[in-house]
């Protein structure tokens, strides 16, 4: 009885050893020169997944500078598979999820390499000098992981991202167009101002007349209520811990004037919209669940991105004359610097069009192998790539009635299709 328990014991002991011993994945990932703190994560889509860390140079073209940190996750299918680079442009959490996939990946079985930006979440150099975070500089980061992980994979490699992460892929293209194979930006804008000009002129023709008219009206509600709702939202934002540097009207005036860039955004269906006859909680309520103040507080998670914003990237400002009559601002102008930038950097940052034309030149220079997505009532789409002639490679799909949510899975079938066979045709070539 003795010697079949220590046989048993050792069997288990060999079962655990040979469970616990690194996968042929794991150690290329261990011999990779700057690769540190590999973690394996849990999965239910990948045979094997992971969460490192890539050291970077703060300023690539100035060493001295020092490094920091860049988050990466890797979900991997196979080394004889092709690899989608997912360049996101803000914080990685969610990839760490279980049920994390990327639609490129889900579609076309292939590897994951995905790049928290830099400025964001664990991805942020100490100390935080904003003179960093640059578009340029991120470029050069997702550079150094492609770089890196081609010495893993060796296949196909793709770069795709989402919004800001579809602007990345975008801009990344155009600073290292040999990197990958082609990319699938979603979503991505190409803005020429802080103020772009575009999205607000979007908004009075996007969707039916009915459909903007409602929005109008809610506005118009919401905004002659103001002596009710204003201390709803004061209460509101103090139990949700909100700070704000401008009055409350104002940042109710904000609320009102973001409401339909985030209804039309998102595709929310104007029918929720309540009554204008409905009682004031039902109306801040409804409010708040489109256009919640938080976007204009102090020390919200989207200041890394509202400095690139104001400095490269572009924004869009607000058409205050259809509800002039009933603000408390006499201009929403500069609103980006002056609310929503940290304090430090407030009068400080001037916007720069270098970015705009170093991408919009490259596009039209060059027939990259690129495919964008955008959706028809998205406001982003205001800024979308130009439709350059001529071009074979780079192709733009719009969905009908899309929103920011267009992705290839709900394109129209015909649509779809054509971008399916366009990325297998790349793949097989």
């Amino acid at each position: 009885m003795k010697r079949i328990c220590t046989t048993l014991l050792l069997i288990c002991c060999c079962i655990l050893a040979v469970a616990a011993a690194p996968s042929d994945l794991q150690k290329k990932l261990e011999q990779l020169k700057g690769i540190s703190g590999i973690e394996k994560l849990e999965t239910e889509l990948y045979p094997e997944k992971y969460l490192l860390r890539i050291e970077q140079q703060i300023d690539p073209k100035h060493p001295e500078v020092g490094t920091f940190k860049q988050r990466v996750v890797v979900c991997h299918v196979g080394f004889d598979r092709p690899t989608v680079v997912v360049t996101e442009g803000y914080g990685g959490d969610y990839a760490l999820n279980p049920r994390y996939q990327d639609e490129l990946s889900k579609l076309f079985n292939t590897n994951v390499v995905f790049v928290e930006y830099r400025y964001f979440l664990e991805s942020t150099p100490e100390p935080k000098n904003w003179d960093y975070l640059t578009a340029e500089n991120s470029a050069y980061d997702l550079h150094n992981v492609v770089t890196t992980f081609k010495q893993i994979y060796d296949k196909k490699w793709i770069s795709t991202g989402i919004s800001k992460g579809g602007q990345t892929t975008t801009l990344y293209r155009a600073y290292f167009p040999d990197d990958v194979d082609f990319s699938v930006p979603y979503v991505a804008p190409l803005n020429y101002g802080v103020e772009d000009g575009r999205h607000e002129l979007f908004l009075l023709r996007v969707g039916e007349a009915w459909e903007r008219e409602k929005i109008h009206n809610f506005q118009v509600e919401i905004l002659k209520r103001r002596a009710t709702i204003l201390p709803m939202l004061t209460e509101y934002c103090k139990g949700k811990g909100f700070e704000f540097r401008v009055p409350m009207d104002e940042i109710l005036d904000l609320a009102v004037l973001e409401y339909p860039f985030a209804m039309w955004q998102w595709g929310t269906d104007v029918n929720i919209i309540p009554a204008s006859d409905s009682d004031d909680k039902t109306l801040f309520d409804h409010l708040m669940k489109i256009s919640e103040p938080s976007y204009f507080a102090e020390g919200q998670s989207f200041i890394s991105f509202n400095v690139q914003a104001a400095r490269e990237l572009g924004y869009y400002g607000y058409d205050i004359e259809p509800l002039r009559p009933y603000l408390s601002i006499q201009s929403a102008k500069g609103y980006l610097n002056r609310v929503m930038l940290p304090k430090e950097l407030v009068g400080k940052v001037e916007y720069r069009p270098f970015l705009y034309y170093k991408v919009f030149d490259f596009l039209k220079n060059n027939d990259p192998k690129m495919i964008f997505i955008y959706g028809e009532v998205d406001p982003w789409s205001a800024t979308r790539v130009p439709d350059f002639p001529g071009k074979k490679n780079l192709q733009i799909y719009i969905q009908p009635r899309g929103s920011h949510k267009a992705r290839i899975s709900n394109m129209p079938s015909d649509m779809k299709q054509k971008i399916m066979d366009q990325i297998n045709a790349w793949l097989d070539e």
